[in-house]
């Protein structure tokens, strides 16, 4: 059975820090893409960053320079370290693992959590 577990999300004032995890269970961790999507109310989905198993790394725009993401592949953790916080960084964010094999794609997603910006 597979999980994405998430954790570090909440309360944050403006040009403030958090750090996110999401620990994977149930799959070979190496092999897949991690990535943070991330939703607010009345929006789509949108990635905010991705990491492929050898450490190569993918931004939206809006993200680029504030935050990191990174993975420890012996913990089958993935990380979104988010500097410089801004209100509309607020949504619910969620962890993805992805792996394609041929024509097929395999998604995995945690169940989200909660990132609030505001003073």
């Amino acid at each position: 059975q597979v999980q994405l577990v998430e954790s570090g999300g909440g309360l944050v004032q403006p040009g403030g820090s958090l750090i996110l995890s999401c620990a994977a269970s149930g799959i070979i961790f190496s092999w897949y893409t991690m990535s943070w999507y991330r939703q607010a109310p009345g929006k789509q989905r949108d990635l905010v960053a991705s990491i492929t198993g050898g450490g190569s790394t993918n931004y939206a725009d809006s993200v680029k320079g504030r935050f990191t993401i990174s993975r420890d592949n012996a913990k089958g953790t993935v990380y979104l370290q988010m500097n410089s916080l801004k209100p509309e960084d607020t949504a619910v964010y969620y962890c993805n693992a992805n792996r394609k094999a041929g024509t097929s794609s395999l998604d995995y997603w945690g169940q989200g959590t909660q990132v609030t910006v505001s003073s």
